[in-house]
């Protein structure tokens, strides 16, 4: 069974910047994409950023504006997201997100089929 476990979400002051982390277990985390979300107060479920099984990252562009750098260390089977110069529109409930199937990549939250408990980032002005 996959499991996803994040860490690292906390009060952060606006132009600050975090690290968010996510464990995996349960599947061969080398062979799969893994994707970020999140959620703000009242707001629909975003993609933020994904990478795939290779290592290439993809970006929601609108919202990322060049803050975030989603990576991963397929040793720790962990992918992170570094967020920086953090604004308060940046506030919000972050989860990891992997696939089903292996070697595929997502952008619709529907398509995720495991998700971490997630982590809740805000960010004050």
């Amino acid at each position: 069974q996959v499991q996803l476990v994040e860490s690292g979400g906390g009060l952060v002051q606006a132009g600050g910047s975090l690290r968010l982390s996510c464990v995996s277990s349960g599947h061969t985390f080398w062979d799969y994409a893994m994707a970020w979300f999140r959620q703000a107060p009242g707001k629909e479920r975003e993609f933020v950023a994904a990478i795939d099984w290779t290592g290439t990252p993809r970006y929601n562009l609108d919202s990322v504006l060049g803050r975030f750098t989603i990576s991963r260390d397929n040793a720790k089977n962990t992918v992170y997201v570094q967020i920086n110069s953090l604004d308060p529109e940046d506030t919000a409930f972050y989860c990891c997100a992997s696939p089903r199937l292996p070697e595929t990549l997502e952008y619709d939250s529907s398509r995720y089929d495991y998700w971490g408990q997630g982590t809740q980032v805000p960010v004050s002005s």
